[in-house]
């Protein structure tokens, strides 16, 4: 006892650490941009889980402002120690309101986050280093950095003391870039806390653990050189290492060499100590050595081991511990389920020394569970007669928030068991959701909030979830040592790669428990990181597959459910992500990816297994006609899988508001001809457990026909008579079957249109922006059992909000194409060159190989950096070669506008719900339709131009003057013209 007693007094010291805590902040942005920073909805949580060992045994209570106004009021009422802040809120941009703040509250640290440099506001303040916004962030899809911000406010605050008192180490990190100032901030937070964790003894029990984690080094973070010497003069004692970006302000100018500067000026002073230069210049990796400093090149796709090998070559919570009264240890608990078993067995006289203590409510609080402590500390409280009440009041307090805590909220996937009835949402592994991860789980959070959703006559719900977070990819990639895969192999190669590694043992163990309950048809898609952003969702580029999961042994379900997660992994290298990667200039070495698996929503029918209808659901429609407005959105709905609509093939379009408006069935004709013919659907017969590279190859596609039998097809159909050239309403075997949707469309048997509007209003309101939703309906005979899916929930880019643009009567009559039914929003002269499809040498049934010219004449626009626009026949990137040219993102990667040819012999309506349009969309490029009736394309005017190459299908001519581009997306208008030398606007 004695020798306890003595490790006490040793960690005595560490209870006067971390005084100062980050206890409330004030978060001002739209409910999605706060979500997506809490990751799964409850940020004080994961607060708690991700930072036990760094003694934030009272986790920040986040509070949200969704304006301005709305902030300064909290602000009046409650104190905070942090505001976060977006570069523009809804009535009031970041400048005003750290200035009223600052006015208020001079000490009041406010950050700033964009999700994007890009953002014109954002950077206005960003280059005003005179402004009294503390620091910058731009927001990189990862959940840490919120709460890496929060520990280094803190270690600001508690820095001074906790060097006195704890003599605790100083690490100074020297970064002005937003960009990677959010990006090295989190991974050198983890990399401290795991550093000093794994040097822990490991016989300290968790209350001592918890106690010494409170030592950890402090992390500094500076943007300028007065700054950084500042910290360097006040901590020098305590200094344990410096990372130091190599350019940076020094004397209010911007010095390319202050980084070796100051480590230099250190490295004199102090010759032991580890520094560390990151920079984006080769050149200064000489220049680090004659310091000498290590170097790591911020390019590197090898970023993230190399901190890792800085930290580990050159720097050498709390569970809840059940005691009796003496001392003795009865039990432990990490999480409540542990927590709830471990009540059922612990002494009488524990359970009474706890409650007394108001022990319990304490832990509970901790993590958040402000209902539940509140509860439990009224039953510590209360006088019971007998221990057995007071064990029994416990365990159903407890039991009852284990139920409710996993409806509509993302269960992490912890103790081994999968309970598929109340597990909607289950996330296996540590780091991000990626981004249709985040837009379920967003989606999972409001929906069953929502009172107007709850109204409706259609059940609403999201299907079946698990999601392996990015640590899964990241761990499949460092133990296989895949890093050094050449990212410019052929796909099949790097697919093949990827099929001969096993996956982590850690992934395998939670996987077989889960798939053990689960006997339905899967889906498991991409969720990287980069997806479904607000500024470029890489809609379509991952891979996604569907698998029967029906084979009777285990171990061969198992074995194809990890070749669909191999191979979604493998598409994070593909040639189109990299190519749509170098069109947006992003550093594709820095995505990860999560993995979504759901279950296929749908029935078996005969040998196939598909939903009845499935769609895409967009709160903004760009091509507004009749009635319609912009506003009341649009969807495009199918028979089977979702592949008809995504793809761009034929589907139902309509608006919500307007269901029976469809001029897509104008006239029997038209129905005909723009009724849905095939379907896919998932083969219940195929019990392979291989995979192809491509998708779709579990697929089957069927013609409408063929499946007469089917229960969803009668459904949705009208029956058309040849002999009476007419459609009627309803199904009827001796017709033939057009796909119409006109029992839910025109006589609302179910309330479909109605509760889409709904949803997209819902989803519109929390993100702040259009949104767009994929959904799939499973249809009952009884309405009433009929429920609607949300599949994946995103923002959406609308055009023309950023300036005005004016296109004059004079440029109309002089422009070579005129058109009112263009996308896009702005003023573009940087485009000469033009790729056309010549229309002497079209033919419809060769769009493949005119495609494979494009990708050549591509790859050269490419490698010379020249932009282009090209222009053709029927919807660019459609999959059926029929309705367009099928070209995929690395077939144009540098395009920068599109023009479409509708002409009366080939004419497809819009596809705004495929992933192709949603791309194009997200990057600003103009889209610009010509109907040969309404519109100007003087293609003769082009033939005049400088020819540069003409293919079998293709011409290429550059300008003999400047392309002048207008396009006005509030008026879904665009002119091109030629602008003379000399000539002005």
């Amino acid at each position: 006892m004695d020798s306890f007693i003595g490790v006490d007094q040793h960690f005595s010291l560490f209870h006067d650490l971390m005084q100062k805590k980050v206890q409330n902040v004030l978060l001002v942005s739209s409910p999605y941009d706060a979500f997506i920073m809490e990751e799964d909805g409850s940020i004080s949580s994961r607060i708690v889980n991700e930072f036990q060992g760094l003694n934030l045994s009272n986790p920040p209570k986040i509070t949200w402002a969704s304006n301005g106004r709305e902030a300064l009021a909290k602000l009046a009422k409650k104190r905070f120690d942090l505001v976060m802040t977006m570069p523009e809120v809804s009535d009031m941009d970041g400048r005003q309101l750290t200035h009223e703040i600052k006015n208020l509250y001079s000490d009041l640290v406010v950050v700033m986050f964009s999700h994007s440099m890009a953002n014109p506001k954002f950077v206005a303040e960003f280059e005003d280093y005179d402004s009294e916004i503390d620091r910058f962030f731009v927001w990189l899809s990862d959940p840490a950095l919120m709460l890496a911000i929060v520990k280094n406010v803190e270690d600001h605050l508690n820095v001074e003391m906790d060097t006195e008192n704890g003599m605790v180490r100083v690490i100074i990190l020297v970064e002005d870039s937003p960009f990677y100032a959010a990006k090295f901030l989190p991974l050198i937070y983890k990399e401290i806390v795991q550093q000093t964790q794994d040097v822990l003894d490991e016989s300290l029990n968790p209350e001592h653990r918890l106690l010494k984690m409170r030592a950890r080094p402090k992390i500094l973070l500076a943007t300028t050189y007065e700054e950084a010497l500042s910290f360097y003069e006040r901590f020098k004692k305590y200094l344990l290492g410096v990372i130091s970006d190599g350019r940076f302000l020094r004397k209010s100018h911007v010095d390319p060499r202050a980084g070796l500067r100051y480590l230099s000026k250190i490295r004199k002073e102090q010759p032991t100590i580890p520094l560390l230069l990151l920079s984006a210049e080769s050149e200064n990796k000489a220049f680090a050595a004659q310091v000498p400093a290590r170097f790591i090149d911020k390019n590197s796709p090898k970023l993230e081991r190399q901190l890792q090998s800085f930290f580990l070559e050159n720097l050498g919570f709390g569970d809840f511990v059940f005691k009796l009264p003496d001392g003795k240890l009865a039990g432990w608990a990490s999480n409540f389920k542990s927590f709830e078993k471990a009540l059922y067995t612990v002494p009488n006289e524990c359970l009474l020394f706890h409650s007394e203590n108001h022990h319990f409510s304490h832990w509970v609080m901790a993590r958040s569970e402000v209902v539940l402590a509140a509860k439990i500390q009224m039953i510590e409280y209360e006088k019971f007669s007998d221990v057995r009440k007071l064990r029994e009041s416990l365990i159903n307090a407890v039991h009852l928030l284990r139920k409710q805590r996993q409806k509509g909220v993302v269960v992490h996937f912890a103790d081994g068991e999968y309970d598929r009835e109340v597990m909607d949402f289950v996330k296996i592994g540590y780091g991000s959701l990626g981004g249709k991860g985040r837009g379920l789980a967003f989606m999972a959070n409001i929906l069953p909030k929502s009172t107007e959703v709850k109204k409706l006559s259609l059940t609403v719900e999201f299907a079946k979830t698990i999601v392996i977070a990015s640590a899964g990819f990241d761990s499949f990639i460092e133990e296989n040592s895949l890093q050094e895969i050449d990212r410019e192999s052929s796909d099949k190669t790097i697919a093949d790669i990827f099929l001969d590694y096993p996956i982590p043992v850690w992934l395998l163990r939670d996987l077989r428990k889960i798939l053990n309950n689960l006997r339905l048809p899967l889906c498991v898609r991409s969720s990287s990181l980069l997806e479904d952003g607000h500024a470029s969702p890489y809609a379509g580029l991952y891979k996604t597959y569907m698998i029967a999961n029906n084979q009777e042994e285990f171990q061969d379900r198992f074995e194809c459910l990890q070749n669909a997660i191999r191979l979604v992994w493998a598409s994070t290298w593909f040639e189109g992500p990299l190519a749509f990667a170098r069109s947006v200039h992003s550093v594709q070495e820095e995505d990860s990816m999560a993995v979504v698996i759901q279950e296929v929503v749908g029935r078996q029918y005969g040998h196939y297994f598909y939903p009845a209808i499935s769609g895409v659901a967009q709160s903004h429609n760009f091509y507004p006609v009749g009635p319609m407005v912009s506003e009341d959105g649009i969807v495009h709905m199918a028979l089977g899988l979702g592949k008809t609509v995504v793809e761009g093939e034929k589907s139902v379009r309509f608006s919500p508001k307007f269901p029976k408006h469809i001029m897509q069935f104008s006239t029997v004709e038209d129905s005909l001809k723009n009724g849905q013919r095939y379907f896919y659907c998932l083969d219940m017969t195929n019990d392979s457990t291989v995979l192809s590279i491509e998708d779709d190859a579990n697929l089957t596609k069927l013609e409408v026909d063929e499946c007469m039998d089917s229960e969803a097809v009668q459904t949705l159909s009208s029956s058309y008579f040849p002999e009476e050239n007419r459609i009627r309403d309803g199904f009827n075997p001796n017709a033939i079957p057009v796909l119409t949707f006109a029992n839910i469309l025109k006589y609302q048997s179910i309330s479909l249109p109605e509760s889409l509007s709904a949803v997209l209003r819902l989803a519109h309101n929390g993100i702040g922006c259009p949104a767009e939703i994929e959904f799939a309906v499973d249809l009952d005979s009884d309405p009433e059992k009929t429920v609607l899916y949300i599949l994946q929930m995103r923002p959406m880019v609308k055009v023309g909000d950023r300036y005005h643009v004016d296109i004059s009567d004079l440029e109309r009559d002089a422009a070579f194409c005129h058109s009112k039914h263009a996308l896009g929003h702005g003023i573009f002269d940087s485009i000469n060159d033009i790729i056309v499809v010549k229309p002497e040498d079209f033919e419809p049934g060769k769009t493949v190989e005119i495609a494979a010219e494009i990708n050549g004449l591509n790859k050269e626009m490419v490698l010379n950096s020249t932009p282009y626009l090209l222009a053709g026949p029927g919807r660019w990137g459609s999959s059926d070669r029929w309705l367009g040219i099928p070209v995929q993102w690395q077939d144009i990667s540098g395009v920068r506008a599109f023009v479409e040819l509708r002409t009366k012999a080939f004419k497809a309506d819009p596809s705004q719900g495929s992933h192709f349009f949603q791309n194009i969309t997200s990057l600003g490029i103009p889209y610009i339709t010509i109907n040969e009736d309404e519109d100007r394309w003087d293609y003769e005017f082009l033939v005049e131009q400088e020819l540069i190459i003409e293919t079998t299908y293709l011409k290429h001519v550059r300008m003999k003057h400047n392309l002048m581009m207008k396009t006005d997306g509030v008026l879904s208008e665009c002119v091109m013209f030629v602008k003379q030398p000399g000539e002005t606007e």
